[in-house]
């Protein structure tokens, strides 16, 4: 088995343009709005509408998530590097200060702001090295355009 060094994979797959997301839910024993910022995200199938994020295993935000009863990705734009900080970083409260409302078919935060989001509930788990492959099923999307908020480029990680 050919043995690659962490620190070059990650400076390797860092040229590699990604969006950012913020996964977010509603913590089942508090009741309060949970979140982490996940660059891991993508469009899985269309007939049926299928997405998938791969939390880190050691993320302590996805557990209370994937716990919960379901959960929103939100699509970050170029402005809201801020959020994108925040919910990266370990916090008891990471929405002070972040605008948010409940998503409409599950009630998780949809960030103000966000380009598009999409909610929905978890379909399948599957190990992915230091990572979980989460397949979650769509249960209603919606974009900045549709909703009459015009449009911005989105937040990239490069």
């Amino acid at each position: 088995m050919n043995t690659i060094d962490a620190g070059r994979f990650k400076s390797v797959m860092g040229h590699f343009a990604t969006g950012v997301t913020i996964v977010t839910a509603i913590d089942r024993e508090t009741a309060k709005p949970i979140g982490f910022t996940a660059q891991s995200f993508l469009s899985l199938s269309i007939d049926p509408p299928l997405v998938a994020v791969c939390p880190a295993k050691t993320s302590t935000s996805w557990p209370r998530i994937a716990a919960a009863d379901g959960l929103c990705i939100n699509i970050l734009g170029a402005d809201q590097e801020a959020v994108c900080r925040a919910m990266a970083t370990p916090s008891d409260d990471k929405f002070a200060g972040v605008g948010w409302r409940p998503s409409p078919s599950v009630g998780a935060p949809l960030i103000d702001g966000s380009l598009g989001w999409i909610d929905g509930r978890i379909e399948a788990s599957y190990p992915g090295g230091d990572h979980e492959i989460v397949v979650i099923a769509v249960h209603d999307l919606g974009d900045a355009t549709s909703e009459g908020n015009g449009s911005a480029g989105p937040l990239l990680f490069y």
